[in-house]
């Protein structure tokens, strides 16, 4: 036996089974977050966390670390645990094994409340491990930590100081990647140096290499101008939450086997989560990762799996002309008491524009569509059936009767009337505006609009009203679009730009037969669009004006 087995093998105890009403459940702590900040963005700049070791939590954290394999390193990161500065009574560790070829069993150095369970059935890799873990703990928050991550003597209190101040913020714990020598360290040597608070000599920070988020950080302010980019850093191996969040984001996707920490972070950012890195302690990667040493093979795996989940992946954009299971937009187009016409001209721009992961929801009286005898032409929903028959094949569009429920991973929502048509990149530049600008709302008065509810592109951005509605959630309408304005900002913008607009051309010559024919095809479809909306406000006015017609003809035959 060499001298690295036998020191992984006495710091190694057997595996003990626990019953389930043994385990111990960690204490819910008291914090009053009834009045906590609404944060601009993710400008968290005027939180104040309290100085390391100078305040008394009360929040509990699981630790989950899914593992698979690596007894070596799991003992050095649980040693490290064991010498936390973050109140024991308060803190367990749960090591989730997914599959290890020799069951994983509990060190000798350990922190006090820490058990091995086995991942859940039906499934296997780090987000599914995490997952099982999850749902074990009795945390108020959960900390995920990889199972190669040796972590400071603070770690898990600095980044428990941020989630005693609000309960939408995402931390993200500092590492430095080492190579790793099974040989040169010990639990028992491990734990001394991090209680000693001497972590940060374990390894060498001069031969170490930071992570390549640092660059996305120290770019933006330590995120607090990243905006709607700051998700993209919540990856890896050292991040908390809130478990109510947690749970509200869904968990983890355990059919990404790669990707998956990315695909999570997106969906609590739609959660309106704000992202922080906490810098004030450390931790050291054991070893490098799969995307530092194949880089290129990771990225090819990831492409589909993100991309078909995250409309705002970066590799996605190089597929514009697919339909991605997760649309970029959701449309919502209201065609009550508008023409087919009307309907068609809006719906098949849309249809047909630059933008084709759209989702489609038309408005209009769909249940009243029966089957009974009729006269065709003079039904009064007609409008309403022809429009149903015409775009009913298409996979993007779907028929409800009022605005459908907010899909939390869809990114943005259009709304506006039937009528205009608009031009073939009017939704891109209105997502182009939106990020730009970085507000939460985006309203374009349309030119020459008869009715001002018709007279609006309104876009919203989806994480924006999920915070909005976390911290005020029994406002609505133009009190949640003021909660909108202190949380994202809102911003207004004339609308003619995203309207196809006919150029007029001065003639200089008589124009040919088929040119004439054109116009006058084209003037009879306005004429009979216009008798239509006659026609239905003559049925209408029928309807509500019981004896008008009566009235009518006993005025003619005077």
């Amino acid at each position: 036996m060499t001298s690295t087995e036998e020191r992984t093998v006495a710091s190694i105890t057997e595996p003990t089974v626990t019953p389930a009403e043994t385990v111990p459940v960690l204490p819910r702590g008291a914090v009053d977050l009834s009045e906590q900040p609404r944060l601009h963005r993710n400008d968290y700049s005027v939180l104040t966390p309290p100085p390391l070791g100078e305040w008394t939590p009360t929040l509990s954290v699981s630790v989950v670390i899914p593992a698979h394999g690596g007894a070596d390193k799991l003992s050095l990161v649980l040693a490290s645990l064991a010498a936390q500065s973050y109140p024991a009574h308060l803190m367990e560790v749960i090591v989730v094994d997914d599959g290890s070829p020799e069951p994983l069993a509990l060190p000798t150095v350990h922190p006090e409340n820490t058990r091995v369970i086995p991942s859940a059935p039906g499934g296997w890799g780090s987000a599914h491990g995490v997952n099982t873990g999850v749902a074990a703990a009795s945390g108020q928050v959960i900390l995920r930590l990889d199972s190669d991550m040796l972590v400071y003597r603070e770690h898990v209190e600095s980044q428990m100081r941020w989630h005693h101040l609000i309960d939408y913020g995402a931390v993200l714990g500092h590492k430095l990647f080492v190579d790793f020598d099974p040989t040169a360290l010990t639990p028992e040597h491990v734990r001394g140096e991090v209680e000693a608070g001497r972590a940060d000599t374990l390894f060498d920070r001069e031969t170490a290499d930071p992570h390549w988020i640092e660059r996305l950080i120290n770019q933006h302010d330590r995120l607090r101008t990243a905006g709607r980019l700051a998700y993209k850093v919540f990856i890896g191996a050292s991040g908390s939450l809130h478990r109510d969040l947690f749970d509200a984001a869904g968990g983890l996707d355990a059919e990404l086997i790669l990707g998956g920490d990315t695909e999570f972070a997106y969906r609590l950012a739609q959660r309106g989560a704000v992202f922080v890195p906490d810098l004030d302690t450390s931790s050291w990667h054991l070893g490098r990762t799969q995307m530092q040493t194949r880089r290129d093979a990771g990225t090819r795996y990831r492409m589909p799996y993100v991309s078909n989940r995250v409309p705002d992946f970066h590799l996605r954009r190089k597929r514009p002309d697919l339909q991605w299971e997760v649309p970029l937009a959701d449309v919502v187009v209201d065609t009550t008491d508008h023409t087919l016409e009307e309907v068609d001209t809006t719906v098949s721009s849309l249809l047909s524009g630059s933008t084709p992961d759209l989702r489609l929801w038309l408005l209009g009286p769909w249940t009243r569509l029966h089957g009974d005898r009729r006269a065709p032409l003079d039904d009064e929903l007609l409008d309403a059936r022809l429009v149903h028959e015409t775009f009913r094949g298409d996979p993007r569009v779907r028929f409800v009767e009022s605005p459908p429920r907010s899909d939390s991973k869809v990114p943005y929502r259009l709304y506006l009337a039937a009528g205009p048509t608009l031009t073939d990149t009017a939704v891109a530049d209105l997502i182009k505006e939106i990020d730009k600008l970085g507000c939460g709302l985006l309203s374009a008065p349309l030119p020459g609009a008869t009715r001002a509810a018709d007279g609006v592109l309104r876009l919203e951005r989806a994480s924006a009203f999920a915070r909005a509605l976390h911290l005020e959630p029994e406002v609505a309408g133009k009190e949640l679009d003021q909660v909108i304005e202190q949380t994202h900002g809102t911003h207004w913008m004339p609308g003619e730009r995203f309207i196809a607009v006919e150029e007029e051309v001065e003639e200089t010559s008589q124009p040919s037969a088929e040119v004439l024919q054109q116009r006058l095809d084209k003037a009879l479809v306005d004429a009979d669009r216009q008798r239509a909306r006659a026609k239905r406000a003559e049925r209408k006015l029928r309807w509500f004006t019981p004896g008008l017609g009566q009235r009518l003809l006993r005025r003619i035959a005077r």
